[in-house]
């Protein structure tokens, strides 16, 4: 299949994203709290996802996690606390970019967490997002694929992009060498953790504007097709002729001048 160019994938996007809209208008008009796990390799694309779901949406409705490492108290924890924290309140979407699948993933390959505590993990987060589903929150798991040799080719492109290099780290550097590893990994969180009241849905990202299409319609699909009216508000004509903004004593600053980068 062929690489969707960026023209063809804008077009494709906007009428997805407008459902997008649609569909958070429906969650904020029937109380419906909606969480929407994004996991895969390191330069999968979550990233790129969560900014095509949210692009349009409401922030104060529509809130992306992504949990730096815990801190020493959270260590202590129950290890699902902090993430608990972070769920969503009636109406409210939350995109979680990398998730407690920390657990079985990164911490697990790289030896941040012990054979036992993965263990655990495992049986635990079947119980935990049973706990989730059964309060009535929607969960939507996607883990976005990502062939060797695509992850090699980003990480090379960030490496020298300076508006990306930023993205890279020393756990990077040693995860790359480590794919199998996390190959197996992925395959016994799926095993243990694809259930029928919060099951898995895999999606290829090797080309990742045709993936972020596939998992955004996967998405839309799966929720309820029900339309909510759009309520515009009503703008009575002016009284006045339009008003002038006024500074004061204070002036701002000259406009940017694109003649001064030619």
């Amino acid at each position: 299949m062929k690489t969707l160019k960026r023209k063809e994938y804008k077009k494709l996007l906007e009428p997805m994203q407008h459902e997008l809209v649609a569909m958070a208008r429906w969650a904020r008009h029937s109380d419906q709290r909606i969480v929407i796990v994004l996991e895969g390799r390191d330069t999968s694309g979550k990233g790129g996802t969560i900014k095509a779901i949210t692009e349009h949406l409401d922030t104060r409705q529509c809130r992306v996690v992504a949990l730096p490492k815990p801190s020493e108290r959270e260590q202590d924890q129950w290890y699902f606390q902090r993430y608990v924290a972070q769920l969503p309140a009636r109406g409210e979407i939350v995109l979680f970019d990398r998730s407690w699948y920390n657990r079985a993933g990164v911490e697990k390959v790289m030896g941040f967490a012990s054979d036992a505590q993965v263990e655990d993990f495992l049986k635990q987060a079947p119980a935990f997002e049973k706990l989730l589903v059964d309060d009535g929150i929607v969960l939507c798991k996607y883990w976005l694929t990502t062939d060797q040799a695509q992850q090699e080719e980003r990480f090379a492109e960030r490496l020298h992009d300076p508006l990306k290099a930023w993205k890279l780290s020393p756990i990077d550097v040693e995860a790359r060498e480590r794919y199998d590893e996390y190959t197996r990994a992925r395959e016994a969180m799926l095993e243990a953790t694809h259930t029928p009241h919060a099951p898995w849905t895999l999606v290829e990202f090797n080309d990742q504007r045709r993936g972020r299409l596939t998992l955004i319609r996967h998405l839309l699909d799966r929720l309820p097709d029900v339309h909510v009216p759009e309520e515009k508000p009503v703008f009575p004509a002016l009284p006045d002729e339009p008003g002038k903004e006024r500074y004061g004593t204070l002036e701002p600053i000259p406009l940017y001048d694109t003649r001064a980068d030619g």
